[in-house]
């Protein structure tokens, strides 16, 4: 409560159910994450290599510093393949999605929900399905993480 008030996000319930929702998912997906790269690895120092590489890759494509619509098209699939995007999408169409204020901008005056819209790509109608795939991704790493854990034995003799 006390980053969401420090953040300066409009004080709805909606809002600030939405982004502790995302926040929270996000912190889970990440940590299965680490969870399923320790196990699908012999160590923990391979594991730390492999993650690094996933963790640079997914921060290119998390659509923060290039956004999804001005990724080339031979790459954007891989941005819907990215678990960051979508925790980027949430939380950015979530608070910012359904603003109606309008604010200047480089083509004119425009909203904030059509200057999310057009430079992110981001629609509010679509938080349900960014909710889906979000607990998707944790689904899938915590499911990795145990088959991997029950499947694999890396000990030595």
């Amino acid at each position: 409560m006390i980053i969401y008030a420090m953040i300066g996000y409009e004080c709805t319930v909606a809002k600030f159910l939405w982004c502790l929702f995302f926040m929270y998912f996000t912190f889970l997906y990440f940590t299965y994450y680490g969870m399923m790269a320790v196990a699908l690895t012999p160590n923990q120092h391979i594991s730390s290599i492999v993650s690094s590489g996933f963790y640079a890759v997914w921060n290119i494509f998390s659509g923060f510093i290039i956004p999804r619509p001005r990724i080339p098209v031979w790459w954007r699939w891989y941005s819907w393949a990215n678990p960051i995007p979508w925790s980027l999408y949430g939380l950015v169409a979530s608070q910012y999605g359904d603003i109606k204020q309008s604010i200047e901008s480089s083509d004119g005056t425009t909203t904030v929900e059509g200057f999310v819209r057009s430079y992110f790509g981001f629609k509010h109608d679509f938080l349900g399905v960014v909710a889906a795939v979000m607990v998707a991704f944790t689904v899938v790493f915590a499911l990795v993480f145990a088959i991997s854990v029950k499947m694999f034995n890396f000990q030595r003799r």
